[in-house]
This record gives structure tokens, sequence and C-alpha cells, in this order.
């Protein structure tokens, strides 16, 4: 039986419901926070996380336009739209090699990433803190579930 399947028929406690808000209540706060710094900096929240998503990617994987669809969670066309408007401002530009396309960071595309990372970093540090609680106490839950079993 798959993992997730035992998982679904565990009695869910309380304490699951709070930790798992709990989490989620950090995750979306730092999430809002990028989001918002993005707009600060003249950046679509998407073009944000296409930059990081280049810049990101295993040293193995290619950035074409499938793999940063995958990263993004947004389909081809989408992505294809975001970089169309990426490669307009300038911060990124795309190179063909027969029937893939691949995308790169432009000089001026890595000198806003670095400096919205910058500012994500340091409120990463700031939150952190409870995001790790928060997915502990997930984990602690799940612990002992399978412990009693």
């Amino acid at each position: 039986m798959p993992k997730q399947a035992r998982l679904t028929k565990r009695t869910v406690k309380d304490s699951d419901y709070r930790a798992l808000a709990e989490f989620r209540y950090h995750i979306q706060g730092y999430l809002d926070f990028s989001d918002q710094a993005a707009k600060a900096a003249s950046l679509e929240p998407k073009q944000y996380q296409l930059l990081l998503a280049i810049k990101g990617l295993p040293e193995d994987v290619k950035p074409t336009i499938g793999v940063l669809a995958e990263r993004l969670h947004i389909r081809h066309n989408s992505t294809v739209e975001l970089v169309n408007r990426a490669e307009a401002n300038k911060l990124v530009e795309r190179t063909r090699s027969g029937s893939c396309v691949f995308v790169r960071l432009t000089k001026q595309g890595q000198r806003v990433l670095a400096r919205a990372v910058q500012e994500r970093l340091e409120q990463l540090h700031i939150a952190g803190p409870s995001l790790v609680n928060a997915l502990q106490q997930l984990n602690s839950n799940q612990t002992s579930k399978r412990k009693k079993k």
C-alpha cells in the first residue's frame, strides 16, 4: 500500500489541524512578503519566481521552457508569455538549439535577482524559526502516530 494511502486512514487530531494551519500561515506570510518585495522592486512576483527558478536549477538541468514550466507549476504557454515579458524587460534572453529553447539570465536579470534574493533571505532569517517550529510540530505529530501503531 502506498505511504500516502496509509496516511489518509489515520485519525486526524486537532493538533494536526493546528500544526498544519500554523505551518501554512507562516509560509503564506513569507510568500506574501516575497510578492510585495517583488512589486516594490518593479518586478511581477512571477517574474521573480522565473528568475529564481533559472538561477536555482541544479547544475545538470538545462533551463528550457518545459523545465521552467514544471518548476513554476504553470503551463507551457504561460511560461512562454512570462519569458516574453521578462525578455522585454531585459531580464532574460533565449537561445535555441534545434527544437529546444533555453532561457538564461542577462546581467541585468542577475543584478535584479541578487537584490531581490538578499531581501528575501533577510526576511527568511526572521520568519525561519517560526516555519521550522511549525514543521517540527507537524513532524512530531506524524512521528508519534507511527510509534503508536
